[in-house]
């Protein structure tokens, strides 16, 4: 789905935006899209490496049905390279030469199967970006929706429009990496920030429910500056989108960085807050109170959590129970 044909056997993909100028006999980016004879193919399609039932929590998504399970799948591959990548293993497939793609045989209908039998109210494409195993994820959200289960993306934002639309009409929420500035998606990650920017507003308008996250790495995106810009940027396309500043830790190519401190979060938070977001949480440092729902009209905590997990869900109707207030979100 989603590619041209040109002149020869080349090919461009459109899939992402990357947009790749693919020769015949060659593999895109993600490193999962084959160029054979003219056609295009996906190597991942149905070929699963990696299957858990997690708490909608964990994507993280906080008000998009909070305390509910989702039944959470990748492929390998992905059209990012970034340095802090925490599951490269899977991720991080090698561009220069062929090989076979790891994965066990799972179709559509055995993950929607698993999702309605483990009770599961939504299934999560994740782990790697959803994007580059995009037929795959589209046939299986096809069949969930059928069947009654939401659909989760949880994405660095690089989808193309053409795919973005046709996922859409399936797809509940989305989870988006807004990472840092264009010099830090650069240099980290292989990619630009304003296709990422596009997507969030595109997702937004095509009714997807959307929360973003920031992993805060010290010296990378951690300035007032950085952070900032990104929380206006949020505040700009609708200020109730949900915003996560994460802790960093460190991982694969950025073994040098520390661990981001808990001030820094707090004043991330606070940033999100004075750039007129109704709601920012830490990320990775359960049991400081950051990742409560608070809400913007009373202050009451309405949704107390502990890291993934729920303590009290005072939530009624979408509504804050002391003053009546909306809290925006899927609740139902």
């Amino acid at each position: 789905m989603e590619y041209e044909r040109l002149e020869g056997a080349d090919v461009r993909c459109h899939l992402c935006a990357h947009n790749c100028l693919i020769h015949e006999g060659h593999r895109g980016i993600c490193a999962v899209r084959e160029n054979r004879q003219g056609t295009l193919y996906s190597l991942v399609y149905s070929k699963v490496i990696s299957a858990n039932i997690d708490p909608i929590e964990k994507k993280p998504l906080f008000h998009f049905l909070p305390g509910s399970t989702s039944f959470s799948i990748s492929t390998a591959g992905c059209n990012f390279r970034c340095k802090h990548c925490q599951n490269y293993e899977i991720s991080q497939l090698p561009r220069e030469r062929k090989f076979s793609i790891p994965g066990r045989e799972m179709p559509a209908e055995a993950i929607v199967d698993a999702a309605v039998r483990n009770g599961c109210e939504s299934i999560s494409y994740t782990y790697t970006e959803p994007t580059i195993f995009f037929e795959f994820a589209y046939d299986t959200a096809r069949l969930a929706s059928e069947k009654g289960v939401r659909n989760v993306f949880v994405s660095n934002g690089y989808t193309g429009v053409g795919a973005a639309r046709l996922i859409a009409p399936y797809l509940g929420g989305n989870n988006i990496d807004l990472k840092g500035s264009d010099r830090f998606y650069r240099e980290i990650c292989g990619a630009r920030i304003e296709p990422v920017k596009n997507t969030i507003r595109l997702m937004k308008e095509l009714g997807v429910w959307v929360e973003v996250t920031t992993l805060v790495i010290p010296d990378l995106n951690d300035s007032e500056k950085d952070l900032s810009g990104i929380a206006e940027f949020i505040c700009s396309v609708d200020p109730s989108i949900p915003w996560h500043v994460s802790q960093f830790y460190p991982t694969y190519q950025l073994l040098d960085k520390p661990r981001t401190p808990v001030q820094k979060l707090r004043q991330a938070r606070e940033i999100g807050f004075r750039a007129g977001l109704k709601y920012v949480y830490e990320g990775n440092v359960p049991g400081g109170g950051g990742e409560d729902t608070i809400c913007p009209a009373c202050g009451e905590v309405v949704i107390k959590r502990f890291g993934y997990r729920i303590l009290e869900n005072r939530i009624k109707q979408g509504k804050c129970p002391k003053c009546g207030g909306v809290i925006e979100g899927v609740w139902a």
